[in-house]
């Protein structure tokens, strides 16, 4: 058990310490966000990438998403809509449901590091589609 709280620890001091600020957490949310979201909801943020027309369903542009809530940004709804884990359909099917698909390509560090690095992906990518917003 104390080994799993002190992983825990140093797992969350990593994953402040590579994400830093703000600022790079969106660089590398643009990152993750070309890799996996420009295909279908386009680079521009637009929901015109290549995969789009292939969809069974409209891909929404995700720049409009505070103006379409106010002003306001809805970081937690897009948060629990990217990660998808928790049954939240935000925007329709068949969107991937990136929250296991993250944690997939990193169970080798064991469910709480795991964990850590899925918050911090899904996060540094929240913060860049906030920063896309017009």
């Amino acid at each position: 058990m104390r080994f799993f709280k002190l992983l825990s620890r140093v797992s969350v001091a990593c994953a402040f310490a590579a994400v830093g600020t703000i600022s790079l957490a969106e660089e590398s949310g643009k990152v993750e966000y070309m890799e996996n979201c420009a295909t279908c909801h386009g680079e521009s943020g637009l929901g015109d990438g290549p995969l789009a027309e292939l969809m069974t369903v409209p891909v929404p542009g995700l720049t409009d998403l505070s103006a379409k809530n106010d002003g306001v940004f809805p970081m937690l709804e897009v948060i629990h809509t990217v990660d998808g884990r928790q049954g939240t359909r935000g925007h329709g099917y068949p969107m991937p449901v990136w929250g296991s698909r993250f944690k997939a390509s990193v169970e080798e560090m064991g469910p709480y590091g795991a964990e850590v690095v899925v918050r911090g992906r899904i996060l540094s990518l929240v913060y860049y589609l906030e920063s896309i917003q017009q």
